[in-house]
Order: structure tokens, then sequence, then C-alpha cells
């Protein structure tokens, strides 16, 4: 895992004062254009899936499209878009989170998950939280169960795993690379 894990950093960009002064971003991109790295990222994210028992996979709009896909395809599992409100077409189940500057709402089709599936969530950074929190409340709602969490990159010094142990009931969170 060493080796991956120095792979996948090392196609990872630093892009300094975006979005805004004093923020360094962390640009996956050329990890995402580099086959091998990206291959490597999903065999790692689908034996994830395949250890905790997932029976579906989450992703978190928009990054965690691109990652939990794939994934889902390699784990021979199923996918389902979580989505910024509005966005789904029909029956959809709805949960409100507080952002730093204000609130935010996400959305599943409401026939995409039922009692019995075993979802894990899938997203490139964990951050604060916030989205991940929410992705498990719906999941919940649904009446399905959280596998776990499991993200490429996780900022440990914005807080997001203590929010979220709560959340969780136990449920693992993996971070394949803290940063």
């Amino acid at each position: 895992m060493t080796d991956v894990k120095e792979l996948l950093l090392s196609r990872i960009r630093d892009v300094p004062d975006y979005p805004k002064a004093g923020v360094m971003f962390k640009d996956i991109t050329p990890l995402l254009a580099d086959p091998t790295a990206f291959s490597a990222l999903t065999d790692a994210l689908a034996g994830l899936c395949v250890e905790h028992g997932a029976t579906k996979i989450v992703g978190l709009e928009a990054r965690g499209f691109i990652l939990a896909a794939p994934v889902a395809v390699r784990a021979g599992i199923g996918f389902i878009p979580v989505r910024k409100a509005g966005k789904l077409p029909g029956a959809t189940l709805s949960q409100a989170y507080e952002l730093e500057y204000g609130q935010a709402e996400i959305e599943v089709h409401a026939e995409d998950l039922a009692a019995g599936d075993r979802v894990m969530v899938i997203d490139d950074v964990l951050a604060t939280g916030g989205t991940a929190e929410a992705s498990l409340q719906l999941i919940r709602r649904a009446g399905a169960e959280v596998a776990g969490l499991a993200v490429l990159m996780e900022l440990g010094f914005l807080g997001g795993r203590p929010r979220l142990e709560p959340a969780l009931k136990g449920a693992p969170l993996e971070a394949l690379l803290t940063v």
C-alpha cells in the first residue's frame, strides 16, 4: 500500500491561492489523467468496498462521481449519485446541512436505496465533513445501512473525522491519504 500511496501523492498537484488567497488547493486532475495512478486508486477503493461488504456505492457530487463510478464497476456493485438539490428528476429524498457560510441540500432518488443495502460513500476529499455527514443521514433515512466512507484524501487539519464519528455510528472512515 505504501507504493500506491506514493504514486497517488506524486500525481496530486498543489495549487497555491486557489480558489482564494491563502488556500492550498489539492488538484487531482493529474492523477485522473494518469491511467496507472487512476487504476491504482480505483483498485484501492474497490478493495475497501469488498472488505466492508458494500452492495452499493454512493458518489458525492461532483468529483465523487468521477471516483465512485469506476469503483462500482470494478467492485461489481451499483453506483448511486448523490446530487445537489434540484438536479435529479422524479421522487427524491433530500437532506439539508450547514456550510461555513449558509446552508446546502443534497438529494438521492428515493427508489435507489432500500433496506438490506450496505452503502459505501466515496468522495475525493474529506474536509470539514458536512456533505459526508448529510449523505450518511440520507442513506439511513432511505432505510439502507452505511458500510463506510472512503476518500482519496483527508485534510486532517479541518476536523472532518471528529465531526463524522457520531454520524458514522461505528462504520469505518477510510482515507487513502492524509494531509
